[in-house]
């Protein structure tokens, strides 16, 4: 069940994370936080979990369209070689 915290917007727009929600989520000084607008208001979450999530989604589509993680990486490889070559005129070593 989600908890419910309050916390006070500072002169400068900081706000303090509360001390059992940073040690939940082992939030330490220097970390970084995502902020997502929805419609009903902003999540704050930790950097890895937006990544992770975000991860999954890009897995499920790459399946869901039948692409492998081999045909992605290749894919990856053609594009970086074009770019090389378009904005630095390098071409991509073969082999």
């Amino acid at each position: 069940m989600p908890q419910f915290k309050l916390s006070t917007v500072q002169e400068k727009g900081q706000i303090t994370i509360p001390a059992e929600i940073r040690r939940k989520w082992k939030l330490k000084k220097g970390d970084l936080v995502a902020f997502v607008e929805t419609e009903r208001g902003v999540i704050i979450s930790p950097r890895e979990v937006i990544a992770m999530e975000t991860l999954g989604q890009i897995g499920r589509t790459l399946r869901e369209k039948g692409i492998t993680l081999e045909e992605l990486i290749e894919s990856g490889r053609e594009i970086r070689g074009k770019l090389l070559e378009k904005e630095y005129g390098l071409r991509a070593e073969e082999g």
